[in-house]
């Protein structure tokens, strides 16, 4: 599974319907329990959302932010989203990616 992380932003702040709220709620619930769901909130500045996403690949990905009541009733306008290359143990924190020696100073 490959991990993508989006960002909610252009928020219509004070415009936060309570039943968009119980709807988006519900749309996380089911990610979690798909296992799609790693992590998700606001963010303190409450100018944007993140979530983390468990996804074959980007379609899934955009297709899982696309239905989201927050993007699809456009109480968030716009979301970035990207894939994410986990640093671990596992992969000695890339320092052997090729994204990381292509960025090392020679």
């Amino acid at each position: 599974m490959k991990k993508f992380v989006v960002f909610l932003k252009d928020k219509r702040k004070g415009k936060l319907e309570p039943s968009l709220l119980t709807r988006h709620i519900e749309h996380l619930r089911n990610l979690n329990q798909e296992g799609k769901l790693m992590v998700g909130g606001p963010l303190k500045n409450n100018e944007q959302a993140m979530i983390i996403l468990n996804c074959d690949d980007i379609d899934e990905a955009l297709q899982l932010v696309e239905s989201d009541p927050f993007i699809k009733e456009k109480y968030y306008n716009t979301y970035d989203i990207n894939e994410l290359i986990v640093a671990n143990e596992e992969n000695n924190w890339l320092i052997d990616s090729p994204q990381t020696t292509g960025n090392l100073v020679h």
